[in-house]
């Protein structure tokens, strides 16, 4: 008796359970998929940084090579079936996982042509973060979307801030290039800067450091100025934070897909379609 044929409403559904099976984490067949993923990412990683290893290189170098072209195939293959499947392609193009996905497989391809790149593969680390959807730590992804809103709306402040204290860096090493010279190490103003820099931030690498008194007391009244300027950011970014927090507390969150902005009143995500 022959088989019957395939219809488009047969090739939808397929289309469909892929679907459910890379983007989802709740069957055991999409678990089973995205554990088999980051353990394939993991030997990936692992076979990169092994080829930076001199002795291993030229020892198994042809090895590592094949290994690392099938990886980035699997990769390719499994990134063109992620745009294939997805309901808004562009929406998974552009997301953060779409572009690290991406960066996983394209310096294979440009190591053709410029020896080397394939070291920044070591990007395919990032995509270990899938393993939160796996172990259901979506409560983790909403913090993170909290500490992202955070940072965005800090933006501008910061900017500001980095500008300030790049004028502050520019005046003060320039006095330093004055009241030490060139006979104390501060032979020119961007050394002077760069030694304004080290101070200001506390790091103090000490390879330049101030020989007159003035100096010194100048010196002095900088690392004192650093701890306020490194406090600064830090209190910027945390108020944001607060006020990100008290605004997600007044909306529901998807435990499925990590979703949030629903109002008390939904009883379904609008993402995913679960019951909230």
């Amino acid at each position: 008796m022959p088989e019957p044929e395939e219809t488009p409403e047969h090739w939808s559904k397929f289309r469909e359970r892929c679907r459910l099976i890379i983007f989802h984490s709740t069957r055991p067949a999409e678990k089973l998929f995205d554990v088999l993923l980051i353990l394939a990412i993991i030997v990936s990683v692992i076979t990169v940084m092994l080829a930076s290893v001199e002795l291993i290189r030229a020892e198994y170098g042809g090895l590592i090579y094949a290994v690392e072209w099938v990886f980035t195939g699997l990769f390719t293959l499994e990134y063109f079936v992620r745009i294939y499947v997805s309901k808004k392609p562009l929406r998974y193009i552009f997301s953060f996982f779409g572009l690290v996905d991406l960066l996983s497989i394209l310096p294979t391809y440009v190591d053709l042509f410029l020896p080397g790149a394939h070291y920044l593969m070591l990007f395919r680390a990032l995509r270990v973060l899938r393993i939160f959807r796996v172990l259901k730590m979506v409560q983790f992804v909403g913090e993170a979307n909290q500490l992202y809103a955070a940072i965005k709306a800090s933006l501008r402040k910061i900017i500001v801030f980095v500008m300030a204290v790049v004028t502050m860096v520019l005046i003060l090493g320039s006095i330093m290039y004055l009241i030490e010279g060139p006979e104390h190490g501060f032979t020119s103003i961007p050394k002077s800067v760069y030694w304004a820099i080290v101070t200001l931030t506390t790091v103090g690498y000490g390879d330049i450091s101030p020989q007159t008194p003035l100096g010194q007391m100048f010196a002095s009244l900088i690392m004192i100025t650093g701890y306020g300027v490194i406090a600064v950011p830090t209190g910027i970014v945390t108020a944001e934070l607060t006020l990100a927090t008290t605004t997600e507390k007044n909306e529901r969150r998807c435990e499925t897909c990590g979703e949030t902005g629903h109002k008390y009143t939904a009883k379904y995500c609008r993402n995913c379609g679960e019951r909230l």
